[in-house]
């Protein structure tokens, strides 16, 4: 039986070994060949077959890599959302997990040395929630997916219909009440017995009555307008409390700071001409008319002038249009007078850059 021989034990053995897994050291994702030795894999780099894919890919290298990297990215949380979901996971079980597949992209093809590497550059393009512990880094898919987001706020809800606004607001009016009665209880007056030995005391005690009952009804005023002050102020800070994850409005002027576009939109001003799913929005390039499709995440708020119109994007005062009156640079933060609405002429400080931007 020859060595050529297509049922010899070596080609069997050969062919059992190039469908399982390989060394990935010995793997060539230009030619997505794969070697079984560091022998074959020399004399693969030195073939002709080979060096024409160098040339080719010398032209321009950096398509060659932001296309292995986005495929990798992709790869790699389309498994993580599909196999782990939204659970905190050690990222080398779900790498380990993704290279066990045959046809997986190599990450030393990509624009990421190392997986802690590529597990930050996650966390800060918000893919995912990461964290480092003294076992490892961690990570969590972020899921974006209306239907998803839509279930949570369902369940939050449920779970806050036990203790509503309205209950909370009656709850702190009986407390109200309670303090103002116990109050009382300590101010009651101690009777004593009245003497009078004339008439002209006689008219002043009942002039003393008048002022005292006058100064009771004060009191009295003082402590409702007092209850009514702290109910109004607990109103105002339940207001501000009211933030949400997603900020975009249409007409707005923002910033686009993901460098995936390329230098020809990284940190270029857009106009929002439309929000899908209140976390992505339509864009309109100022200086090229370009229309493009972002992620909230890719974007930020643009401060102007002061003078200038604002929208307020969230908080209390969320959908407020207001003119910008200064700018703290130390706090990041800016002060601005409501200009439409029951509010109009309100002055707010403290409002931080994040929850403003510049009005078109």
């Amino acid at each position: 039986m020859g060595k050529s021989d297509f049922l010899s034990p070596k080609a069997i053995a050969n062919r059992i070994k190039s469908k399982g897994l390989q060394k990935l050291r010995w793997y060539c994702q230009m030619c997505q060949k794969q070697c079984r030795d560091e022998n074959g894999f020399k004399c693969h780099c030195m073939s002709e077959s080979h060096q024409r894919q160098l040339l080719l890919a010398s032209e321009d290298p950096q398509q060659f890599m932001d296309y292995f990297s986005e495929e990798f990215r992709n790869d790699f949380l389309e498994l993580l959302r599909r196999r782990f979901g939204t659970k905190r996971v050690h990222n080398n079980i779900v790498y380990n997990e993704y290279i066990s597949h045959r046809e997986h992209i190599h990450m030393n093809a990509t624009q990421w040395e190392t997986l802690t590497d590529f597990t930050k550059w996650l966390g800060r393009e918000g893919f995912c929630k990461v964290d480092e512990t003294p076992k490892g880094w961690y990570i969590q898919y972020i899921d974006r997916d209306p239907e998803t987001i839509r279930r949570q706020q369902e369940q939050e809800k449920k779970k806050k219909q036990d203790l509503d606004d309205e209950e909370k607001t009656a709850k702190f009016i009986e407390e109200q009440v309670r303090r103002g009665l116990e109050g009382k209880e300590q101010e009651r007056p101690v009777y004593t017995e009245l003497n009078r030995e004339n008439d002209e005391e006689k008219g002043a005690g009942s002039v003393k009555r008048k002022e005292s009952a006058h100064s009771s009804g004060q009191s009295k005023e003082k402590k409702k307008k007092s209850a009514l002050d702290e109910i109004m102020e607990f109103e105002e800070e339940k207001k501000k409390t009211a933030r949400t994850d997603y900020w975009l409005q249409p007409e707005i002027v923002v910033k686009i700071v993901t460098k995936k576009l390329g230098e020809k939109y990284h940190k270029k001003k857009a106009v929002v001409k439309e929000v899908i799913d209140k976390y992505t929005a339509v864009v309109k390039m100022i200086d090229s008319g370009d229309k493009l499709k972002l992620d909230q995440t890719h974007l930020e708020t643009v401060i102007p002038a002061p003078g200038k119109k604002v929208l307020v994007l969230n908080g209390g005062y969320r959908g407020n249009e207001g003119i910008l009156e200064s700018i703290n640079e130390k706090n990041f933060s800016a002060a601005i007078i409501i200009d439409s609405g029951p509010l109009k002429g309100r002055r707010i400080e403290g409002i931080q850059y994040e929850d403003i931007s510049k009005l078109l």
